[in-house]
């Protein structure tokens, strides 16, 4: 690669100075927002991607994408120019880069003093590299022995990245190693920088397959440094602060765009197993497992249907029902709707080389195309050969919402599991439609997932335009948060993996994929053993998205009941999430509303605590809800750091207070989760311990954890029917609280807005075992609020 060297100030415009480097390329630098500006080569004044799919601050993309130069969304405040001889500075009040000769940037930020600080720079010694071929671009970063990094989505190992390699290339890892593997199935380019004084996002967008190491590499002519590779593409990078890491975080989702809010039923127990599907009487093993689920009185929302109910002699052909396996789909449907229950079916984006449809696709040319030959594309994929779908053609994305809406929507089928959707083609060179502008694979991959979740999404916005929709997709890119909830793919079952998952998914969170989970009781491997079962579902129940699902290779099935030892502490863990519901949903709201995490690490709301930054197997559910699971075998204690505050915390079942900042050790027999609850936190609870029904859940609880002095908290209920868009027009319910403690009385202050009248109509309010203080409910003495 050739480094990038001279330069001089082309051109200024409201919004950005141009630079002219070596003679030929072009550097944009952007002023986007007060804290937050764009870096953007153009080799040769061109740009190798005029479109792209992740940016999206306001509204989502247009279908071909959004343009490149494109800055709406933006404020694009007032800033400040400085030219000297060897030096251009760029400054808004809260952040600044200095360009030096030869080129590297400089990087600072404005404290709370307004004293200008170092945030970060370019390795001085050679930052920036093109390939002088037309592919390959590389930007380097001093790195600083202070600095933690995090993000970059879901990678295996410890949620810290510092000194490690990452690959973006996605990939169908079946059976990963949760400690190792790279890469894997999703494509987030995303850094989160922490030191003490500062935290900052960088996001590279682009799509191509690429290289991050954060301090693995070393080299003698150079001080420590990070770096950033691609296969091709363009150097385009937003680079941004914030105060702590949870604003980086935050602000990243503003970027990228917003949560879906998807219904209410999605946060319960969703069935899954490949066993049920592959069985030659597939229909009667699903219509089994809803009977199962009430003989073993098992609260559930929704199954799965894995890829087995397309089936042709063992291969799986998308949108061919297998009728000897499943001979009435639409009667199944309705037995599942009939028992509360909704269905969720797998689908595919490649079609096998003899796929029933293979010949009218390609006739269509609705494929991507081989690079050297007028043919489809053809990759390895399930046991055979096939072509993937090009969805950046529109006439793709119509036969696509085509077959969801007539295989699948038509025939009962709620939500749609977009899956295998990694897009390996490996001919970087194939061709895809781009809309109208042909555009090499080697270019997009990562974004046909993200298409053709979104085709899927439309299709069923299509078919039920009252229902807010739910879909789930295993690969894709930033932005994939718009459409779909995910998880980390097809795990292996061991004890490793239960610990890992659990980093991985925090560091999801992270990068801006708030709903997000796993494959509870591991997906290949043999079966997980009665303990690890236990300890996984207790795990599970504590995540966004909740689903045990398996494709275990000695052909047994993770099913609640498997180890009828076992099953009370199963039906226990998944109670326990039923009855936190409306806090689940809550929380998924303010995903949606405040871009707020669902799962995050003790330092997120913790970053004055240093201990906070160790490695550990605890998360927080939302700020409230501290979870020490237990991975580790035998184990029936579990030593707990419970993060510095000024309130301490709770036993989430002995009601213990507990001051923050210290280690204690609590009892963790095999059926009990450990949990803690932050003093001054209120859980919205409910009594219903069955699947979803807003119109049938008629009780609710606010389980109070009061603060042990003086001082005032606050928090949030949201509620609604769980499935409509009536919240956008305020037919919903926001119950805001506010407790003020003394030595004497918790004083309780109700407000709720919103027209949504829902079924129960008392709040009722409980206090810790042992709490003595006086209750008062808007200034009277009582236990319960009357809407």
């Amino acid at each position: 690669m050739k480094t990038l060297k001279n330069w001089t100030l082309k051109n200024q415009t409201a919004h950005h100075v141009e630079l002219c480097v070596d003679e030929q390329h072009t550097l944009c630098l952007y002023v986007l927002e007060n804290t937050l500006f764009r870096v953007l080569l153009k080799r040769k004044g061109e740009l190798a991607l005029n479109r792209t799919w992740s940016i999206a601050p306001v509204q989502d993309v247009p279908w071909e994408g959004r343009h490149r130069e494109d800055l709406s969304g933006f404020t694009c405040p007032t800033w400040t120019l400085e030219q000297h001889d060897k030096q251009l500075t760029i400054a808004t009040d809260r952040l600044r880069v200095t360009v030096h000769q030869p080129l590297w940037l400089e990087w600072h930020y404005r404290n709370a003093a307004g004293e200008w600080q170092w945030l970060a720079g370019d390795r001085p010694t050679s930052a920036y590299l093109i390939n002088a071929n037309g592919d390959g671009v590389a930007h380097y970063l001093s790195r600083k022995k202070e600095e933690r990094f995090y993000g970059l989505g879901e990678k295996a190992g410890n949620l810290q990245r510092t000194g490690k390699r990452f690959e973006m290339r996605n990939l169908d890892a079946m059976g990963y190693n949760a400690v190792s593997t790279d890469p894997l199935y999703k494509h987030i380019p995303f850094t989160l920088t922490h030191r003490d004084d500062i935290s900052y996002g960088l996001f590279y967008d682009n799509l191509s397959s690429c290289w991050i190491d954060l301090g693995n590499e070393i080299d003698n002519y150079h001080t420590a440094y990070r770096r950033w590779q691609a296969e091709a593409g363009d150097i385009d990078y937003y680079i941004f602060t914030g105060a702590r890491a949870l604003d980086v975080t935050k602000a990243f989702v503003r970027l990228t765009g917003k949560t879906l809010f998807g219904p209410k039923w999605s946060l319960g127990y969703s069935g899954s197993t490949m066993h049920y599907t592959d069985a030659p009487d597939a229909q009667n093993q699903l219509m089994n497992f809803i009977r199962l689920c009430e003989q073993h009185a098992i609260p559930c929302d929704s199954f799965q249907l894995s890829s087995g109910y397309t089936s042709i002699e063992g291969k799986r052909y998308v949108f061919n029902w297998n009728y000897d396996k499943v001979p009435q789909p639409k009667a199944m449907s309705q037995a599942f709707h009939d028992a509360g229950l909704k269905l969720a079916a797998n689908i595919k984006p490649c079609l096998l080389q003899d796929h029933p449809r293979y010949n009218e696709v390609a006739e269509k040319g609705l494929f991507i195309w081989d690079s050297e030959t007028n043919s489809p594309e053809r990759s390895s994929f399930w046991d055979d050969e096939g072509s993937n779908l090009d969805f950046t053609n529109p006439q793709t994305i119509a036969w696509w919402q085509d077959g969801v809406t007539t295989q699948l929507l038509e025939m009962g089928i709620d939500s749609t599991w977009n899956d295998n959707n990694e897009f390996e083609v490996w001919d970087g060179e194939a061709r895809c439609h781009g809309f109208g502008q042909e555009i090499a694979i080697k270019h997009i991959r990562p974004v046909m997932p993200l298409l053709m979740m979104r085709a899927s999404l439309e299709a069923q916005q299509r078919f039920a335009p009252d229902k807010r929709p739910y879909l789930i997709s295993r690969s894709g890119c930033a932005g994939m948060q718009r459409y779909v909830q995910t998880w980390s793919g097809d795990n292996r079952t061991n004890w490793d993996t239960l610990r890992y998952n659990t980093r991985m998914g925090l560091g999801m969170s992270l990068s801006g994929l708030f709903n997000v989970g796993h494959d509870v009781g591991g997906f290949s491997g043999d079966k997980p053993d009665a303990e690890l079962f236990v300890r996984w579902v207790q795990n599970g129940v504590m995540h966004p998205r909740f689903t045990i699902h398996s494709w275990n290779d000695d052909r047994t099935v993770n099913e609640p009941w498997m180890y009828p030892g076992v099953t009370p502490a199963i039906r226990s863990a998944i109670e326990l999430r039923y009855r936190l519901l409306p806090y689940l949903y809550t929380l998924l709201w303010q995903a949606h509303a405040d871009d707020e995490p669902m799962l995050r690490p003790t330092f997120l709301d913790h970053e004055h605590d240093i201990q906070t930054f160790e490695e550990c197997d605890d998360f927080l559910l939302g700020r409230d809800i501290l979870v020490a699971s237990v991975v580790e075998p035998g184990l029936r204690e579990r030593r707990v750091w419970l993060p510095a505050n000024e309130s301490g915390w709770y036993d989430y079942y002995t009601h213990a207070w507990f001051s923050g900042g210290q280690w204690i050790t609590l009892d963790a027999p095999l059926e009990k989760l450990p949990l803690l609850v932050r003093a001054g936190a209120g859980l919205p609870l409910s009594e219903r311990i069955t699947h979803v029904n807003a119109e049938k859940d008629d009780t609710r609880e606010l389980k109070l954890f009061p603060l042990k002095g003086v001082g005032c908290s606050t928090g949030l209920l949201f509620e609604d029917d769980g499935e409509s868009w009536g919240y956008k027009n305020g037919n919903a319910l926001w119950v805001k609280w506010e407790m003020a403690c003394d030595g004497a009385a918790i004083n309780l202050t109700v407000t709720a807005t919103g027209d949504y009248r829902q079924a129960w109509k008392t709040l009722k309010v409980s206090l810790p075992e042992g709490e003595k203080r006086k209750l008062l409910i808007n200034g009277e003495a009582r236990s319960a609020w009357t809407i």
